[in-house]
C-alpha cells in the first residue's frame, strides 16, 4: 500500500469527528479535499473504511481495525520528529494538552505564562468533561500530557503531583448553614445535596469522604457538568462539593460560601501525566518542567486568598 501521512491524518480526523465537514474545518481544508483523501485511502487499502448511508458516515469493521494502526503510524512519525528536534535542542514544536474541565480555571492562566516564555511552541487544548473522557484521550494517544486530579490505574502512566487540589462544600448566599461553624458531615443529610455524575473525580472524592465519616446523605440531583452544578448551587437548588479552584469569582462576589464542615477541605492533588511508552517531545517536556516548577506556588497563593477571604465574611 502506498499510504501518505496526509491521508492518515485526514482519516483519523474524520473517524474522531464523525463527519467530513467537521474534519475539514479542523484541518483547515475543504470538504471535497477530505472526501478525495478518504477515497484514495480506501482504494489503497482495498476496503471501505466508512459505511455511507443518507450522507452519514459510520466506521466499518475494516475502518475500526485500520484506525488502530493509523494512529500508531502517526504517533511513530511524531516521535521521530520529536527525537530529531531533541537532538537539535529546539524549543519549539506542538504540544497537545488534555485536561478535565475543572482545571481550566487555573490552567489557562498558567498556559498564558508558559506561552510567554515559550512563544515558538504551538498549543492545542483538549478539554474533557470528566476523568473518564480524559483517560480515553490519553489511552488513544490523542494528547501528549494530561492534567488531572486522579491518575489512571488502568493505564501504564507516569503521573507527577504538582499542586494540592482542595474540594469544599459550598452553599448559596443566605443559606442557613453559611454562618455555622464546625458542621458535622451528618448535618448535610437534612439538606439537598447536588452531586456530579459517575466517572467524575469530584464525585469519587465526595463519596469517599462520606464513607470515611459513616454517613450517606441522599443526593437530590445529579449534574453532568461542573459549571452547571455551580450555577445550580447559586440558584438555591442545594449544597454541592466543588473544587476551590473553580469558584474564586463566585466567592469574591458573595454568590457562594464555603461551608465549615469538619475535615474539609478534602485535599487531593493535581497531577501531570503521560503514557510511559510515549517519548515526550521537547515541547511536552518544557511544559512538564514548567508546571512542576510553578504550579504549586501559583495555586497555593490562590487557595490561601480564597479561604481567608471567605472565612472573614463568615
Amino acid at each position: 500500500m502506498k499510504l501518505s501521512f496526509r491521508q492518515l491524518r485526514v482519516f483519523v480526523e474524520v473517524a474522531r469527528r464523525g463527519s467530513v465537514q467537521a474534519a475539514a474545518a479542523a484541518l483547515h481544508i475543504t470538504p471535497p479535499a477530505v472526501s478525495m483523501q478518504i477515497r484514495e485511502l480506501e482504494h489503497q487499502v482495498g476496503m471501505r473504511l466508512f459505511d455511507r448511508e443518507n450522507r452519514r458516515l459510520s466506521m466499518s469493521t475494516a475502518g475500526e481495525y485500520f484506525l488502530v494502526h493509523a494512529r500508531k503510524m502517526l504517533t511513530a512519525r511524531q516521535e521521530a520528529e520529536d527525537a530529531m528536534a531533541r537532538l537539535q535542542h529546539l524549543d519549539r514544536g506542538q504540544l497537545t494538552l488534555g485536561f478535565v474541565s475543572t482545571a481550566r480555571h487555573f490552567l489557562l492562566r498558567l498556559l498564558s505564562r508558559f506561552h510567554h516564555e515559550h512563544p515558538a511552541i504551538e498549543l492545542r487544548l483538549r478539554v474533557a468533561a470528566n476523568r473518564e473522557q480524559l483517560v480515553a484521550l490519553l489511552h488513544g494517544g490523542e494528547i501528549d500530557l494530561a492534567v488531572m486530579g486522579r491518575p489512571p490505574r488502568e493505564l501504564d502512566t507516569r503521573a507527577e503531583a504538582f499542586a494540592a487540589h482542595p474540594l469544599v462544600f459550598v452553599a448559596p448566599a443566605g443559606h442557613p448553614l453559611t454562618h455555622e461553624l464546625h458542621l458535622l458531615p451528618e448535618t448535610l443529610e437534612s439538606h439537598r445535596l447536588l452531586i456530579r455524575e459517575t466517572g467524575s473525580g469530584t464525585r469519587a472524592a465526595m463519596e469517599a469522604y462520606f464513607a470515611a465519616h459513616h454517613t450517606s446523605p441522599r443526593p437530590a440531583m445529579e449534574i453532568e457538568s461542573n459549571e452547571t452544578l455551580k450555577q445550580a448551587v447559586i440558584a438555591g437548588l442545594g449544597i454541592g462539593m466543588l473544587s476551590l479552584h473553580t469558584i474564586g469569582l463566585e466567592i469574591r462576589g458573595g454568590l457562594l460560601h464555603v461551608l465549615d464542615v469538619i475535615d474539609t477541605p478534602v485535599m487531593r492533588s493535581w497531577f501531570v501525566a503521560h503514557l510511559q511508552a510515549r517519548l515526550l517531545s521537547p515541547a511536552a517536556e518544557a511544559f512538564r518542567y514548567f508546571i512542576l516548577e510553578h504550579g504549586e506556588i501559583y495555586l497555593a497563593a490562590h487557595d490561601a486568598a480564597l479561604l481567608q477571604g471567605d472565612s472573614d465574611e463568615v
